[in-house]
């Protein structure tokens, strides 16, 4: 019988995470190049990836925002929620975490279009920005139209579970909201599976409350194609215990 050797980590000393889903896309226009190189490392959040940072020095998000409270949007797509709650919210700090390098091209193109100044950008996995965010430092999370890896087997793909639930769950404070926004009813169900299990209390009173979207929803590209192809969305708040 041969023994696995491997280490459990790389030379980093980063864990061995497997990462699925696409990181780039069409070919980038020039001005979307100039903001990846120029624009992105100024919204960075700080150290986070593994070879700059491999203690896991936590951010200091009370400094990055100058003390304001601090939003997190996971997988952000395009941008256009997480610009539009960073306008909306001036008061606000938001870090938005999106692998999908076209995704963050655009999004840097609404930041600057409209001269934001408290939106902090990590182009990279959200597991390693959970490893550096402060414990109970996050005032309020967004999950909104995840990828639904529909097949059975790729379920464990899924954001809704143990190994993003849990690092949330340490990140936010105490009584403070996730939302979550899909339109895959067997995401649906999972969320309402997983979220409670990792210490969170779904607020629910009637149906009118996952069928109707937060007063301040910015509806995104995603949801209307959802829209017109027959979908239902579900607009899910939880409460951190």
């Amino acid at each position: 019988m041969t023994r696995d050797t491997r280490s459990d980590s790389h030379a980093s000393g980063a864990p061995w995470r497997n990462f699925y889903g696409r990181i780039h896309g069409k070919t980038l226009k020039p001005n979307q190049q100039q903001w990846l190189e120029e624009d992105l490392p100024r919204l960075a959040p700080g150290m986070v990836g593994w070879e700059e940072n491999p203690d896991r020095i936590p951010l200091d998000t009370e400094a990055m925002f100058d003390g304001k409270p601090v939003w997190l949007e996971v997988g952000f797509g395009g941008g256009e929620h997480m610009a539009h709650m960073a306008e909306t919210y001036p008061d606000v700090g938001i870090i938005g975490c999106e692998p999908f390098v076209n995704g963050v091209a655009m999004a840097l193109g609404k930041v600057k279009k409209r001269k934001l100044d408290n939106v902090r950008i990590h182009a990279g996995d959200a597991r390693d920005l959970f490893d550096v965010l402060p414990e109970a430092s996050l005032d309020k999370a967004f999950l909104l139209y995840p990828d639904p890896w529909p097949k059975a087997r790729h379920h464990r793909r899924r954001f809704v579970t143990e190994d993003h639930l849990e690092p949330l769950h340490r990140a936010l404070k105490p009584g403070a909201a996730f939302r979550v926004a899909t339109d895959i009813p067997d995401y649906v169900r999972q969320t309402l599976e997983e979220v409670p299990k990792a210490g969170f209390e779904w607020l629910v009173e009637g149906p009118e409350d996952w069928r109707r979207p937060w007063s301040d929803w910015y509806s995104t590209r995603y949801e209307q194609k959802a829209l017109r192809e027959g979908r239902v969305p579900h607009y899910l708040t939880f409460r951190r215990l």
